[in-house]
């Protein structure tokens, strides 16, 4: 079956434009290809989707080595803002754009609500 990605990011842009401190948001398959992004405009999809894909690998070696089971979720925390990485069924890792100013247990919430409408259109 096709992956819809008009719909993936309708998805997105909506996550985005209603959820408070999020910059941007992506869709993208564990060999680092996006399906669908919305991502501020000084940044390659296709860049940032490998990325999120080489980070997504070495997290899940990191989870093996250090005995701490299957990762659901990566953060990358720096001085400008959160970059949030969650599994998002076997095919595809949801990658969150935050600002610092983001309440980390809101953008949870949000994540996971939104991380449901994600895998029913993937499935």
């Amino acid at each position: 079956m096709a992956i819809n990605s008009e719909k993936l990011g309708h998805i997105l842009t909506n996550f985005v434009s209603a959820t408070n401190d999020v910059e941007g948001a992506a869709i993208v398959t564990p060999d680092g290809l996006p399906l669908a992004t919305t991502l501020p405009s000084n940044m390659d999809d296709e860049r940032v989707s490998a990325m999120s894909a080489a980070m997504l690998s070495l997290g899940e070696r990191i989870g093996k080595e250090l005995v701490r089971g299957t990762i659901d979720r990566i953060y990358v925390e720096g001085n400008q803002g959160l970059s949030i990485l969650t599994s998002c069924g076997e095919d595809a890792v949801f990658l969150v754009l935050a600002t610092k100013q983001a309440k980390q247990g809101l953008l949870m919430l949000e994540i996971k609500r939104t991380l449901g409408d994600l895998k029913s259109i993937l499935l």
